[in-house]
């Protein structure tokens, strides 16, 4: 599980500058800064295949914790440590959260533009982050020409990624999107009147994250003996 390649499992290495690669899955060719040690590049498009699923678990799905629901659609197969899925994910957890405790969205429309949306941030850009101001966009009906629900989404986009730059690195996707969501749901609580359901999070992907960064992940087990990152 600790494997990164999704060819020969071998660890992913970053470059300085765009390169240009050739899918080896699709063959499509593409710049990108991201290869394993042994040459292999897969693009964000293979990496996500399978996330079309999700439409079907968020609009069945009834909690109220965005927690929840995220954790359920990164159990799915296609879903791996790292990778550009996570850019979708947060915002589809969230607005399901969001219209599960009373917002009022057409979910199926801001999912399926929630998928647009996300897709089209590349790989390694910490998109979990910025998907929380698509998801704040989304349910504002936010656009350019406007002026506090833009101005909304810019900060919710600001917050996340704080927090994320609180923590510092190296990377690791789990711990950017739960740090996102949380606060998410401190923003839309306090902007929108909308109280989606505190989450409680406990990681239990360190085993499987060549860089976890163990005690000083707020949501690492050994931090507390409850095994619980409280949302303040």
């Amino acid at each position: 599980m600790k494997e990164e390649c999704l060819i020969c499992k071998a660890p992913l290495e970053y470059l300085k500058e765009d390169i240009e690669m050739e899918c080896e899955l699709c063959h499509k060719k593409e710049k990108s800064k991201t290869h394993c040690v042994n040459g292999h590049y897969v693009c964000s498009e293979c990496h996500m295949q399978g996330i079309d699923s999700l439409l079907g678990i968020c609009m069945g799905e009834t909690s109220k914790n965005p927690v929840i629901i995220l954790n359920q659609m990164m159990s799915q197969p296609f879903c791996h440590m790292h990778g550009p899925e996570h850019h979708v994910m947060v915002g589809m957890a969230l607005l399901t959260a969001y219209r599960n405790s009373g917002g009022d969205i057409d979910l199926e429309k801001a999912l399926v533009e929630m998928n647009s949306r996300g897709k089209s941030v590349p790989g390694g850009a910490c998109g979990a982050g910025i998907s929380t101001g698509m998801f704040l966009s989304i349910v504002t009906g936010s656009t350019p020409l406007e002026k506090d629900n833009f101005g909304l989404s810019h900060k919710m986009t600001a917050k996340a990624l704080e927090a994320i730059g609180e923590i510092g690195g190296p990377r690791c996707c789990k711990r950017d999107s739960y740090l996102s969501i949380l606060q998410a749901v401190d923003f839309v609580r306090e902007n929108l009147g909308i109280s989606m359901e505190q989450p409680r999070i406990c990681c239990s992907y360190s085993g499987q994250n060549n860089q976890c960064i163990g005690n000083r992940c707020p949501f690492c087990k050994k931090k507390k003996e409850d095994c619980f990152y409280l949302c303040p």
